[in-house]
């Protein structure tokens, strides 16, 4: 019997904190890691694996891409060779920024996925950003809008967990999905194992 693939889909505006919610994960339990898109571009590439737009094509012709979008002049690739590479090692965690991703990852890849909305006001955005040294602050804020008309536009997507990131820190943010993971897997935490108490 194969082992049963968990996954995490981490989902809201920019500067919401999947990156540092990913890593309070990962600091809390090993198997957690960041899964590594594929872009075509160029900019930040910490946390991605960096392509061409001829390897894009490849895997179009292929079929191996589940999911492509296109935002700050790059193009971002959630691609099933990759995630068959993630799933072995771990438990991924997937960073996305619209909701038809998710649906197209859910659908296009079977794994049991838990679904968390990250969220943040568009001024804590614009601060966040701005302290990050971001220099397309003005873009990023302009896809908080575009986020936020994402969710109005699917008021029927289900969340296994919703959490303001202004409110909650990462460490806690972190366990409370580690929980529910644990609780996915069948291997809840033994008791007086303190991962995911808020």
């Amino acid at each position: 019997m194969s082992r049963k693939k968990l996954g995490v889909l981490l989902y809201g505006p920019p500067a919401a904190g999947k990156d540092t919610v990913t890593r309070a994960l990962a600091k809390l339990e090993s198997r957690y890691g960041q899964f590594a898109r594929l872009k075509a571009g160029s900019g930040k590439s910490g946390g991605y694996r960096m392509g061409t737009t001829a390897q894009l094509r490849e895997l179009e012709a292929a079929g191996d891409v589940i999911y492509a979008n296109s935002r700050y002049g790059n193009t971002y690739v959630i691609d099933r060779q990759g995630l068959d590479a993630a799933f072995a090692a771990g438990v991924p965690v997937v960073h996305l920024g619209q909701i038809d991703g998710i649906r197209a990852l859910v659908e296009g890849f079977p794994a049991d996925w838990v679904r968390v909305l990250l969220w943040c006001s568009q001024e804590e955005t614009a601060q966040r950003s701005i302290a990050r040294g971001d220099s397309d602050t003005t873009a990023r804020l302009a896809a908080w809008e575009a986020t936020r008309e994402d969710m109005d536009t699917h008021p029927d997507l289900v969340w296994d967990l919703r959490v303001d990131t202004t409110a909650t820190p990462p460490e806690e943010a972190a366990g409370l999905i580690d929980r529910l993971v644990a609780g996915r897997s069948g291997a809840l935490p033994a008791p007086g194992d303190q991962r995911g108490h808020a």
